[in-house]
């Protein structure tokens, strides 16, 4: 979990250093850059992301899990570390742009290898909860992010804070990438690509652990054998077919889960300062503090709730969970409309809203990562996620309109019973669609591509 988890933490730091630098490096004595220039490193930085995702997601089912979230940490560290050594005049901005997208490449990647590698390797009844609580560290790299950026851009010179910031996330990743090189490679990856003694080997060393810790893997039942024949290498041509013809129901509900609180993610965190600032007079200075408390809740529901997933299931906390953040969202409308709320109370009820879509976002991952295949896990997580992070960059835009200057509350009224709304869409499509994969095994929730019959043996 430490090796693995890593991923989202280093996107929640990412995120909340290079968001808090932005006026910095406006300044004279730093980049120098214009308003939109610094603005813009973000939506790069995003950009990056998403073929990130898509690139190493197809190498991830192609080149195995382990190999894939080894170069992924490494790229993300190089970027990042590159991007403190930014400099003014030609070329300077260029060259900062792409350190920005080769940082964002690599947490790209990350999110499909290390989603797989999750599940793949995590007993089934502690998949849930697992997938979820490192899906919401995102939050504790955003805690950990707000305090860096506080202490170092407020108590070191204006050139200098911002450079150290980018560098806080490569240290973190210099020390887990020792972690990783030693965690083992997924025996499902390696049986679906002919390589069953590797397969074995690595199994032996897993129950092995598992003896030293007092723990016991079960023996599976001859009658759940299955026979794998790996011929083949599969793509995304594969995933569009099987979507298409095999599992149409699935990628509806893969893409609107992820879609939905993609595009609520966004609207809510990339606009909240705007909100507190030009509705609520909170100063500057003082909106770390709310976004710290808004960090803080979104990192409590995948933790509190997380087990939930697994006990009582995932269709009831799935469609329970947006359908909750919905309404509370919806709700908020009417309070901020009638003017009965300030700011904290506004951010009281984010942190509501938020305590559940969180989990239901961590949940959102969950599901694409157990409703395919393995052949094609890693690209289908890869493909929802870029196509969320498409929908979810249409957020900032409608809200950022909506606010304008802050004189008029109804457009940003009717703009959280649009993101409501849309979260209880997720949530009426998890009832009707979702699937209770909670204690099965990968295989049992969809069968490998490569099985060719079920027997006493497997190969």
């Amino acid at each position: 979990m430490l090796g693995l988890g890593t991923a989202w933490i280093l996107d929640g730091l990412e995120i909340t250093i290079a968001s808090s630098v932005t006026t910095k490096l406006t300044q004279a004595n730093t980049l120098a850059l214009s308003t939109s220039q610094a603005s813009a490193t973000g939506t790069v930085y995003l950009v990056g992301e998403v073929v990130g995702a898509l690139v190493f997601g197809r190498l991830s089912d192609r080149l195995g899990r382990r190999k894939l979230f080894v170069w992924t940490l490494t790229i993300y560290l190089i970027g990042t570390g590159l991007s403190a050594l930014a400099f003014r005049g030609g070329g300077g901005i260029v060259y900062f742009y792409l350190t920005r997208f080769i940082a964002g490449a690599g947490i790209g990647g990350e999110y499909s290898a290390v989603n797989s590698a999750i599940d793949e390797m995590m007993p089934a009844r502690y998949r849930g909860r697992t997938d979820i609580w490192i899906n919401g560290s995102y939050w504790l790299g955003s805690v950990i992010g707000t305090f860096a950026s506080f202490l170092l851009l407020n108590s070191l010179a204006a050139d200098l804070g911002w450079r150290i910031g980018f560098l806080v996330g490569p240290v973190l990743a210099f020390a887990i990438l020792f972690i990783r090189r030693n965690l083992p490679e997924s025996p499902r990856w390696l049986l679906t690509h002919g390589r069953g003694h590797e397969a074995e080997a690595s199994m032996r060393g897993i129950e092995e652990a598992s003896i030293r810790d007092g723990q016991h893997i079960s023996d599976v039942p001859d009658s759940a054998a299955i026979t794998v024949r790996p011929e083949k290498e599969y793509g995304y041509l594969t995933l569009l077919r099987v979507i298409v013809h095999t599992y149409p129901k699935r990628a509806v509900l893969g893409g609107t889960l992820m879609i939905t609180q993609s595009f609520l993610y966004n609207a809510i965190f990339f606009t909240y300062a705007l909100v507190l600032t030009k509705f609520y007079h909170v100063s500057n200075d003082a909106v770390p503090i709310y976004g710290l408390a808004f960090a803080v809740g979104n990192l409590g529901g995948p933790l509190l709730l997380g087990h939930l997933f697994d006990t009582l299931g995932r269709k009831k906390m799935i469609s329970g969970t947006y359908l909750i953040s919905g309404s509370v969202l919806a709700f908020s409308a009417w309070l901020f409309s009638s003017r009965l709320l300030d700011a904290a109370g506004q951010t009281a009820i984010w942190i509501v809203v938020f305590f559940f879509a969180s989990a239901g976002a961590s949940a959102g991952y969950l599901t694409v990562s157990e409703i395919f295949p393995i052949e094609i896990r890693a690209e289908a997580i890869a493909v929802f996620f870029a196509i969320a992070q498409c929908f979810g960059a249409v957020g900032p835009i409608l809200y950022g309109s909506l606010i304008g200057s802050g004189a008029n509350r109804s457009g940003l009224t009717i703009g959280y019973l649009i993101g409501g709304g849309i979260m209880i869409i997720g949530g009426l499509v998890e009832v009707s669609l979702g699937i209770n994969a909670e204690g099965k095994s990968l295989e049992t929730v969809a069968r490998p591509l490569t099985e060719i019959g079920s027997g006493r043996s497997t190969s």
